[in-house]
């Protein structure tokens, strides 16, 4: 079983295109995939869920559709939190925050403060995130950190000498074991870069909102035939196993 798994949940709008509804129609649906899937990882204990809700390109999306997103938000954080926090949910987002309206800023950390706590799921939104975007924030603020200690960046040595890991968006969490991503797509889309580099990859072609229990258990029967080497041959493997 997974400890943790990350999801780029694809498909919204082309699941309300199929029936003859408006894009926003298939995103109102995802958030209670959303709910699904939470309540699937807390049935097996898995530790941590990061979802891609929303990333630093879909900016150019058309300005209705970004709004609407917005608002599901904001519906989300105050509709779920409480519910969130009763099952012993700890709630992250990560990314720029900034350019969000300040009532959705406020809605974020509330939520994060009062979630802080709990320890049964980490529920990792990625909103305004990006990969790219997570790798320079960190180098950023690996440079500060060494400005601040008085090593110049000059003397700092060898790229191995970079440790930029402390500084990525999701320091808190290990690694995912598995990125799912649905609605047909093959790519991780500039999702957890740096975090990914050893993940297993699981493509499928269901849109995000059809994407139900009996989906995940099949993605999670196809990942526990994955031999996982990080490097090693599988006869190392096989006699660590022993």
């Amino acid at each position: 079983m997974p400890q943790h798994i990350a999801m780029i949940m694809d498909g919204n709008g082309r699941w309300a295109k199929k029936r003859h509804l408006p894009r926003v129609a298939g995103h109102a649906r995802g958030v209670k995939r959303v709910r699904d899937v939470v309540e699937f990882c807390m049935a097996r204990d898995i530790r941590y869920l990061t979802l891609f809700a929303f990333s630093t390109e879909n900016w150019k999306r058309p300005v209705d559709e970004v709004n609407h997103l917005m608002g599901l938000f904001v519906s989300a954080l105050e509709g779920e939190v409480s519910k969130l926090h009763r099952n012993g949910i700890c709630l992250r987002v990560i990314g720029d925050l900034h350019p969000f309206n300040p009532r959705l800023q406020t809605l974020i950390a509330s939520a994060e403060a009062r979630t802080a706590g709990n320890d049964r799921l980490t529920l990792t939104i990625a909103a305004n995130y990006g990969g790219q975007w997570d790798i320079k924030q960190a180098f950023g603020k690996w440079l500060k950190a060494q400005h601040a200690a008085g090593n110049p960046v000059a003397e700092a040595g060898s790229p191995e000498d970079i440790d930029l890991i402390p500084y990525l968006a999701m320091a808190y969490a290990p690694d995912p074991d598995m990125v799912i991503r649905t609605g047909g797509e093959q790519r991780i889309s500039n999702f957890l870069l740096w975090q990914s580099a050893y993940a297993e990859l699981y493509f499928t072609d269901t849109l995000w909102p059809a994407f139900d229990a009996a989906e995940m258990e099949q993605a999670l029967a196809w990942y526990a035939q994955r031999e996982r080497r990080f490097g090693q041959t599988s006869q190392q493997i096989k006699a660590l196993a022993r």
